[in-house]
């Protein structure tokens, strides 16, 4: 659902989750984002703090082309982070906002101060005393960071000349888990496709809506069943609202019937979480994809409840891959800044998609749609333009595995603290004492321009290549003067 400028009910986390100035922890090129004491920093590491949202920074011209929260922009609301990987950009999408940035795109109620509603606002976020349009946000473009507020679960089937193929989700047994299941084959030529209807058919029934109610609002979002005994993968700032006991949270299934729920772990930073319903068995469950294959322009489905529209199934193509996005949730510590090395698509997603799935035509899973590209509007509404976001199936994966056997999250870092160069790349401010960048030979000063095959044009795009890897995975960083050293990532338990 969409959020207003009242104060909304959080979703649950996912279960399976696989910048010249100030020092930005992450990509970020503008403005300090270090992150406060107990957060962890993707490039220095540290406890994150669950409950932390995570804000949308503003998007500008070059943003909208590059990252959907490129470093350059001010994170309103983020502190200084030292997450290698965080900008600072202006969130000017927050709730009730009107000003440029990342909003989030939970449903809630009618407009703070007698203003038209609804109003696209992290979960749980208080509006203030004043109305929060104004002057300054006219005419600028916002990023809706985590459509949140509706339930999508895509998942899907294969097709062979248009018809079906296999690839059926386990839905016999409770103890079916797609987080336990193999990782499919890499696609490496022309794959047969199943057609829309048939990959609607097929997820659909995996799809929940999650509504989160606390004593400040109510708010929903979407989620797709990974196990058959009731584990659902959503977005961090759909649950977070009642996390720690804060609300409560209700599951609707594609049937009708409901089921409460509890959040079994979230990590704000990928923005990834997984609840868990309680007394269900043999609930039809998603199959898991690879986000590793796609292509720039190969066909991909939405499915969520937009605007409370449950069961809206829409379609579009994989517009970029790898576009560094800044995007958070809302709470009452805002440091922590959510960095995706996200996938862009140009199917519709709206407020209340949060938290649902984006499949391929062979109906896997192959992001979690998390945030839109909106210009401003009149009311502060927020819809669909074409430029939607995901985080990559095989990052939230890992995330939500280390959630179901742990109940933590566990965070890549690098192990450095950067600002946007001035030429291009992320400079060094600091470097963690026994990191991965130190124990590489990186030094205050170095300035990153090349992460692995990946060249780095801000501390953003740094922040999300570090994200998009996992701990102990061996990269080759190349420096401003020429020199290459190699690094092996770190991890960082959220707590």
């Amino acid at each position: 659902m969409t959020e207003s400028n009242q104060p909304a009910p959080q979703p649950e986390p996912n279960p399976w989750q696989r910048d010249a100035g100030q020092a930005d922890s992450g990509a970020g090129v503008q403005g300090s984002s270090q992150p406060e004491p107990g957060q962890p920093d993707p490039l220095q590491g540290g406890s994150g703090q669950p409950g932390h949202t995570q804000q949308l920074p503003a998007a500008d011209a070059r943003a909208a082309q590059e990252n959907v929260a490129q470093p350059g922009q001010e994170n309103v609301a983020q502190p200084a982070h030292e997450n290698v990987a965080q900008s600072s950009h202006e969130n000017v999408a927050q709730p009730g906002h009107e000003s440029a940035g990342q909003v989030w795109a939970h449903q809630e109620g009618p407009g703070p101060q007698g203003q038209p509603g609804p109003y696209y606002a992290p979960p749980g976020y208080q509006p203030p005393p004043a109305p929060l349009a104004g002057p300054a946000a006219r005419g600028r473009s916002k990023v809706v960071a985590g459509v949140a507020a509706l339930v999508l679960a895509v998942g899907g089937l294969s097709g062979a000349l248009g018809g079906y193929i296999g690839h059926q989700f386990a839905r016999e047994t409770s103890s079916a888990n797609a987080l336990n299941a193999p990782k499919p084959i890499q696609q490496t030529g022309n794959v047969s496709q199943g057609s829309i209807e048939a990959v609607a058919s097929q997820v659909l029934p995996s799809v929940v809506q999650i509504q989160v109610t606390t004593g400040r609002g109510a708010g929903e979002g979407s989620g797709f069943i990974t196990s058959a005994d009731g584990q659902i993968v959503t977005n961090n700032h759909v649950i977070e609202g009642a996390v720690g006991g804060a609300g409560q949270i209700k599951v609707v299934f594609q049937d009708g019937k409901t089921a409460s729920a509890k959040v079994l772990g979230r990590d704000p930073s990928s923005d990834v979480a997984v609840i868990k319903a309680d007394g269900v068995a043999d609930l039809p469950i998603v199959q898991l994809g690879s986000s590793s294959d796609l292509k720039i322009g190969q066909q991909v489905v939405a499915i969520g409840s937009p605007f409370e529209l449950s069961g809206t199934v829409t379609s579009g193509i994989v517009s970029s891959l790898n576009r560094p996005v800044s995007a958070g949730g809302e709470s009452d510590n805002r440091s922590q800044a959510t960095v995706l090395n996200a996938i862009q698509t140009d199917a519709a997603i709206n407020p209340g998609n949060s938290g649902g799935p984006l499949v391929n035509m062979q109906g896997q899973v192959v992001g979690i749609n998390s945030a839109i590209y909106s210009p401003n509007s009149a009311n502060g509404q927020a819809g669909s333009v074409g430029i939607g976001f995901a985080i990559p199936i095989d990052q939230a994966r890992r995330t939500a595995e280390d959630i179901v056997k742990t109940g933590k999250a566990k965070q890549t870092v690098l192990g450095v603290e950067v600002t946007g160069a001035e030429n291009g790349g992320a400079k060094v401010g600091k470097v963690t004492s026994g990191g991965a960048a130190e124990k590489a030979g990186i030094k205050v000063g170095d300035v990153i321009t090349k992460f692995g095959d990946r060249r780095i044009d801000s501390s953003d795009t740094l922040v999300a290549a570090v994200r998009s890897k996992a701990p102990d995975e061996k990269v080759t960083i190349t420096l401003s003067d020429g020199r290459t050293v190699e690094a092996t990532l770190g991890g960082v338990e959220v707590e």
